[in-house]
This record gives structure tokens, sequence and C-alpha cells, in this order.
């Protein structure tokens, strides 16, 4: 697992575009799944009416899910290309989860926007491609998926009427040429994932490969240790097991480390005991590691989705008030003093309040258009 550099992928896209058949398609095809089991899935999936979703149910864990059809949560898996160990986010499509589509995006190294060519830009294409600007993803590799669906099937007009839709978005948002890789693909056949299959047309990479052109992160060890906690879970043996991925610095077994804010007054401190990444033990977690811990001398109802731990000589900062630069992309109404927004940072969602408005800056410029608006 350590041979190859780690990337944290997040895959996003409007609700049943593919997103999790994708997922499913690329794990069956990269050997991370058994063939029987998709027959299992097949089969169930079938007795319920949705056959289509067997490859989905791959990744959907949850029971709610599988009944509905759609992703709730952030679900993790992993596979390898030539190139990367990845570790797989797929970021609900769904209007309602929102929040949670925030979470999966922010530990994200690069991005696959999944359009179905069929329907092309709908609302959640908008606004995923839009967080996925904002959380700072820097490149993308945008699949318009079910080729074998357009009319004729594997229709190139139409995936270049579809492309050429998205890449106008694209670039309103302010995503680049070179931060941007289109190809087309049909995740319930498995045409071009791997190997091309009916897109005969197509002389660009497979999915596959066009993973394998992305750049790596940087990986700021050099930093003190934060991490920011997705989940808390206790294991039956364990003990507390929190997990997420290391934003900057190395952590160690042996290490002693303060989560803050946390429940507890000051910050929970404790003993960092294994570290795991996708059931296999490491000797240490480097940023992009998404991992769960076992951490003794803390109980979980001390620690939660949000808080970041840090080594215990060298804490996160907890702050009460801060100054900020925003930018106001779309809102429907006027801003004020008082403005009571949440605020997400990392896997944190905090309710805040606007006390100041300082300024107002040209957003072309960076000059003072107003003071004290």
């Amino acid at each position: 697992m350590a041979d190859k550099p780690h990337l944290n992928l997040v895959i996003i896209g409007h609700v049943d575009h593919g997103k999790s058949t994708l997922v499913g398609q690329t794990m069956l095809q990269t050997g991370q799944f058994p063939a029987h089991m998709i027959e299992k899935y097949k089969e169930e999936a079938k007795a319920k009416g949705k056959e289509s979703f067997a490859l989905a149910w791959v990744f959907d864990n949850l029971k709610e899910e599988r009944e509905r059809g759609v992703t709730i949560d952030v679900a993790h898996k992993r596979f390898d290309t030539d190139k990367f160990y990845i570790t797989i986010i797929d970021a609900p499509g769904h209007r309602d989860f929102v929040k949670n589509m925030i979470t999966g995006t922010s530990q994200a190294d690069a991005a696959v926007l999944v359009v179905a060519a069929p329907d092309g830009v709908m609302a959640q294409t908008k606004e995923h491609m839009f967080l996925a600007r904002t959380l700072g993803v820097k490149q993308m590799i945008v699949a318009i998926n079910k080729m074998d669906d357009t009319k004729p099937a594997y229709d190139k007009a139409r995936y270049e009427a579809v492309k050429a839709d998205v890449d106008k978005l694209a670039k309103s948002v302010g995503y680049k040429d070179e931060q941007l890789q289109y190809l087309p693909v049909s995740a319930f056949v498995g045409d071009n994932v791997k190997e091309k299959g009916k897109i005969d047309w197509w002389d660009g990479p497979t999915f596959l490969k066009a993973i394998d052109n992305f750049k790596e992160s940087e990986k700021p060890t050099n930093l003190p240790l934060r991490w920011p906690i997705q989940d808390v879970y206790t294991i039956k043996g364990v003990g507390t097991v929190p997990v997420g991925k290391v934003e900057t610095g190395v952590m160690k077994p042996g290490m002693s480390i303060i989560f803050k804010p946390s429940m507890k007054p000051g910050g929970a401190t404790g003993e960092v005991k294994t570290i795991e990444m996708h059931h296999e033990t490491l000797n240490q977690a480097i940023p992009g590691d998404n991992v769960g811990v076992n951490i003794r001398g803390i109980a979980k109802n001390e620690i939660r989705r949000g808080d970041v731990a840090g080594p215990s000589n060298d804490p996160p900062t907890v702050a009460k008030s801060f100054t900020a630069q925003i930018m106001v992309l779309n809102h429907p109404s006027v801003i004020t003093k008082g403005y009571t927004p949440v605020f997400h940072c990392y896997t944190a969602q905090v309710a805040c309040r606007f006390e100041e408005i300082l300024k107002k800056l040209d957003p072309k410029t960076g000059q003072v258009k107003e003071e004290n608006p």
C-alpha cells in the first residue's frame, strides 16, 4: 500500500446520473470486488425492481440508501490504478444531502463529476461544480455517462453538446482547461472504464488512465499535526475510534494528542494506540491519509465530528470570532450585519453570525469599493 502515492477522489454530480454505478464498475474492473458478489446484488436488485442499481449497491452500504437507490452519507472505498492507491469518496447527489456532500468534497485531492449524457447539465451538476471549486478541488475529470442510453446509442454529437455545456459551466466558476479532463463512459455497461468498449470513436484516455493523469497532492508533513474528525465510533473490544483525513503533519502510535474544541472543557486528550487505513495497520499517517485511530483515554461522547486533533504540546487554536474575506456567489436576499449562515470548515458545520461588515472589495482588483457598507 505504501509503494504508491495516495489520492483521495470524490465522485460528485446530480442524483441518478450514475455516480455509485461508476464506482461499482471501477471496483469490479480493478479486481476489488468479486464477480459472484455482483451476481448476488443483481438478484437482490431485480427482486426489488431496481435492476440497474446492482453495481451501485456495491457502494451504498446503508439499507435506506439501497431501498431508495440514492447515496445519503459519505461512503469510502479503495482501489488501485497503475500509478495511485485511491480512496474513493462517493458524495450524495440529492439536494437534501448537500451538507454531507460538502464534507466529502472537503476531503478530496481530485474530483470526478458524473453527468448523464441523456439529461445533460442539471441543478446539482451546477451546485457540485461550484462547491468543488469553492472547496479548493483543483483537478477534475468530467465523466459523461450513460452513453449507451443516448439516441442513437453512443452518439458522439450528444457527447460533444454536453461537454460544451459543462465546459461553459466550469469556466464560469473559474476552472481552467489544464485542470479538466472530459471523457465519455457507460458505467452500467462498463465502456471506457478500463477498455474503450463500444465507444470506438473516442481516442482519448479511459477513465482509469485519466485518473493516472492527476497530479499528486503536496504533503505538508513539516507542519504540526491537524486531523479534522469526520465520525467517531465505539468498537467493541477496541474502544473509541475517530476517523478522518490527516491534513498536515504526521501521526504515530504513542503520540499524545488533543481534540478541540471537543465536549470537554479545555479539550480532550488521549494517546494514539493504533492507526488503520482500509483495515491495514499503518506505522504512521501522513497528509491525505483517511484513517481510523484507536485512542486511549477518551470516551466517544467527549469528541464529535468537526473537532480537530493535534499534538498536546502544539494544539489546534479555537476561535470564538474571526475576520474573514468572503465572496458572495449567489444569495436570494441582501446580506446585512446580524446575518446568520452555517459555516463549513473541514468537517465542522457551525451556525455563526456576521457581527460587522467592514468593507466591500472589487472582486477583479481587490481594491476597497466601500468602507462599512
